[in-house]
Formats: C-alpha cells, sequence, structure tokens
C-alpha cells in the first residue's frame, strides 16, 4: 500500500481559487436536521399528566442527509450549485427550501409532491444546573413511499438538464427508500460513461453503483465486500470503478488500477462530533476533482474539510476556504488542533 503525505501550500491555494470556476449539483435524499434545547430548570410538573414537559428554549434547524452535502458545496463558493431531490409538501419541506435558497443553493430541481413525507431528524436536548446536555432518543420522520414512475421521470428530466450544466454530480443515497431508486442509479451511471464526473456516496447500495468514484466509508466498505481489513475492502471495491473510502480517524484510501494508497488523516484534539463529516468529505473531494485535483490530492483536501466539520459540536457543520487554509497552516506549523 502506498502512502500520500499532502500538497504543498501553493497548490491548495490554487484548487481553492479553482473551486470558484466549478458547477456543481447533488441529488439525494434531501433531510432536515432539528435540534430542540430544553433548559430543565424552567419545567413544572404538568397539572394534567404526571410529567416534567421540556421547555424549549432555543431551536435550530439545519438541511440533513443531500441537503448537508448542498450545504458544504455552498459553503467552499463555487460558482454554482443545485441539489434536485422529492421531499414533501410540509413543513420540513417548506424549512428546506428557505435554509437552501439561503445557503445560495439552486432548488429549481427539489420537487415538493403532497403525498411524500420530507424525512427529518429531530433531538431533543436537555441541559440542567450543570453543564451535562443529554440527548433524548431522536425523533424521526420518514419516507415509506417508493417513488411512482412519474417523480421518477421527473427526476431522470432533471438530471439530463443538469447533466449539461455541471462539472460534477454528488449523489447522496442515503434512505432505505429514497430518491435513488433502481432505475435512477441506471441513468446516474449512464450519465457517468457519457463523460460526467459522478462521485457516489451510499449507505446501503454502495456495490451497486459502476463506472462512477464511490464514497464509502469502513463500515460500509467491509459491509459490502466482507473483507477482513480496509485495504482489501477498498481494493475489492475498485473493481470496474474508482474507490476513495474514509476510515475515519485514519484518514481514507483511494483504489484504483490495483493500487491502493493511504491519504492520513491529521490529529484532532478535544471533543468532536462526526456527525455530517461524510457529506462534508463527498463536498470537498468532489469540487476539487472537479477543480483539476488529483484524486489523492482531492482526497487530502476532503479530509482537512472533514477534520474542520467535526469539531463543530451538535452541529452539521460546514468548512470555509478560510478555515481550511487557517487549518492548513496550523498543521504545517505541527500545531494540531
Amino acid at each position: 500500500m502506498k502512502l500520500y503525505q499532502g500538497m504543498p501550500h501553493d497548490r491548495l491555494k490554487e484548487l481553492l481559487e479553482k473551486i470558484h470556476t466549478v458547477r456543481a449539483a447533488v441529488l439525494g435524499d434531501i433531510c432536515l436536521d432539528v435540534y430542540w434545547l430544553a433548559d430543565m430548570k424552567m419545567s413544572e410538573l404538568s397539572r394534567e399528566t404526571p410529567h416534567f414537559p421540556l421547555p424549549i428554549i432555543e431551536e435550530r434547524m439545519s438541511p440533513g442527509g443531500g441537503g448537508n452535502v448542498a450545504a458544504n458545496l455552498s459553503t467552499l463558493e463555487p460558482e454554482k450549485v443545485y441539489a434536485a431531490g422529492i421531499i414533501g409538501h410540509d413543513w420540513r419541506g417548506t424549512e428546506i427550501k428557505r435554509l437552501l435558497t439561503e445557503m445560495a443553493v439552486d432548488i429549481s430541481h427539489v420537487r415538493s409532491v403532497p403525498d411524500m413525507v420530507t424525512s427529518a431528524f429531530c433531538k431533543p436536548l436537555r441541559m440542567g444546573i450543570s453543564e451535562t446536555v443529554y440527548e433524548d432518543p431522536r425523533l424521526d420522520f420518514c419516507n415509506r413511499k417508493p417513488l411512482s414512475i412519474e417523480m421518477e421521470d421527473l427526476v431522470i428530466a432533471s438530471l439530463n438538464r443538469l447533466a449539461a450544466e455541471i462539472d460534477v454530480l454528488c449523489v447522496s443515497d442515503q434512505l432505505p427508500i429514497g430518491i435513488v431508486t433502481e432505475r435512477i442509479r441506471e441513468h446516474v451511471m449512464k450519465l457517468a460513461r457519457n463523460g460526467l464526473t459522478v462521485v457516489v456516496d451510499s449507505r446501503d447500495h454502495i456495490g451497486q453503483y459502476y463506472g462512477v468514484i464511490i464514497k464509502p466509508n469502513e463500515v460500509e466498505g467491509m459491509r459490502a465486500t466482507g473483507a477482513e481489513d480496509f485495504p482489501e475492502a477498498a481494493s475489492r471495491l475498485a473493481r470496474d470503478r474508482e474507490v476513495i473510502m474514509t476510515i475515519g480517524a485514519q484518514g481514507s484510501l483511494y483504489a484504483a488500477d490495483g493500487t491502493v494508497t493511504h491519504i492520513p488523516a491529521r490529529t484532532v484534539n478535544g471533543p468532536i462530533d462526526i456527525v455530517g463529516a461524510g457529506d462534508t468529505f463527498l463536498s470537498g473531494f468532489s469540487l476539487a476533482v472537479a477543480a483539476g485535483a488529483s484524486r489523492l490530492e482531492a482526497a487530502f483536501f476532503a479530509g482537512i474539510c472533514s477534520e474542520i466539520t467535526i469539531q463543530k459540536i451538535g452541529t452539521t457543520g460546514t468548512a470555509s476556504q478560510n478555515e481550511i487554509l487557517d487549518r492548513y497552516q496550523r498543521l504545517e506549523m505541527g500545531n494540531f488542533v
């Protein structure tokens, strides 16, 4: 296995500048993340039921799933970011559209339909006298209705229009019953065969994409291959496609043409929150590739992006260009934070 050490500072600055010229899109399961912070010092026993209610003092919402990929893409300031997907005609869908629009994401290919549920993951957080913040069991809104043929036709039509406008397509295939049906997956692979750069993150179907760049994490890679170690999993997946497999604190592995290369991660001290780190990596890697980076340069770049977002606690964070430059300069000086 080979080892990649990184890129010079001037090359990083060059890539960041070129990202401003990239046009990108994300096709995927566009979700909503909701955080409700309750101050239990304010709670009083209910007169009607034998319960102490959760007095919500703060509500935060952010795009999740494919929406978080779009948010991460937009934060890196490419020329244009599109989102494509199907959401419900409900309050969660309305909030998703508002958030993405505020982030300068083009949502003209996000369709709202009345008989779908906008997936959302709602996290009640309790605080009290101490500094401890406790997270209650999550409340999930999940779509359980498969896409109709008519909806698939709309998604495929959007993909065809976007393919002529973009440099790279990110696919965020995350939900058991989501937007990327077998028919749409086949169409995505057709676009890749026709020359479009496609990078895929799929929780359950990573082994079913060919002719694209796939981005599994270590769990998905091992599960898809039955391999006994990470390099073997990446190597097995890299048949008829390229693989960039994230391996947590160890960094990532790039596999293609019979070769596996390790791109190490840098130490991150203090508390971390890995929620959304894969979305950040997908976004950074895809934009870097579209900006002319080699696959290894793109993996190094995406790793820095993820190292920034995992330090943002309690949110699916993003990484800006200034944060990336600051992180890189700290790495150069050996000051890992």
